[in-house]
């Protein structure tokens, strides 16, 4: 574990060290201030669009800070033939996998809280309540989704033979998951054999995403989800999360 700790803790000052993660959160910044002044029209239409604005910019950095910062590791490691030496340490490559997918994760959970802990006080500040717990939850759903997402792009890095295309190829896939995915069966059903099969199977095949998506929750002020859903997004998270690791360490 001490092993898989010190490659994630690598990856963790590499990403800050970086200026992706802060150039991202000073536009967050500056589009969430404006909802700080919106006050002023003494309208809650136009506070809930901003609040859903600055919530779909908080998604789409946190997404390109995932696919980014995961996308660089194994293949910056073979670059400046560091993974070398690297593995001639008692070492495995499914330590070095792990720990690179830690790294990248809890970085960009601490990310993660950094924008939504400014965004939840700026939002309590105009509207005078914070509901905490659909906070809470928002953001470990949303940590849990980019798990996901930090594994297939780190599968992706031993797939692809460079890292940008296995970030143009993970962010379409992402976001078609995120989009069309909870589409597909309902296409399906209107299709003749063998389409609507493979479709359905494709359906129940890819991860979805969508379940994560917890931004109309705080938009609305809406009540907490049950603990057991959350308890279920997150085993369900973890088994994806699992099979990408997995599926990319023979290669690796």
């Amino acid at each position: 574990m001490n092993k898989i700790l010190a490659v994630a803790g690598g990856v963790i000052k590499e990403l800050y060290r970086r200026k992706d993660f802060y150039v991202l959160f000073i536009l967050t910044v500056l589009i969430t201030l404006i909802m700080w002044s919106a006050r002023f029209f003494n309208d809650d239409g136009i506070v809930r669009a901003l609040k859903e604005i600055c919530l779909m910019l908080i998604w789409i950095s946190m997404l390109v800070i995932s696919v980014t910062t995961a996308a660089r590791q194994i293949p910056f490691e073979r670059e400046s033939r560091t993974i070398f030496p690297l593995l001639a340490k008692p070492i495995t490559r499914g330590q070095v996998m792990l720990g690179k997918f830690l790294g990248c994760w809890l970085a960009v959970g601490i990310a993660l809280i950094t924008f939504y802990v400014f965004f939840g006080l700026i939002s309590a500040s105009r509207e005078h309540t914070l509901p905490f717990i659909q906070y809470v939850q928002a953001v470990w759903l949303h940590w849990q989704m980019l798990g996901i997402v930090i594994a297939l792009t780190l599968l992706g890095s031993v797939l692809f033979t460079s890292p940008a295309e296995n970030i143009t190829i993970t962010l379409i896939v992402t976001l078609g998951i995120l989009f069309i995915a909870e589409h597909l069966h309902k296409v399906a059903g209107r299709m003749t054999e063998p389409s609507a099969t493979i479709l359905t199977a494709l359906y129940f095949a890819v991860p979805h995403l969508e379940f994560f998506d917890t931004q109309k929750l705080i938009i609305h002020n809406w009540p907490a989800i049950e603990w057991r859903f959350v308890s279920g997004a997150t085993l369900y998270s973890a088994l994806y999360t699992a099979f990408f690791l997995i599926e990319g360490h023979p290669a690796s």
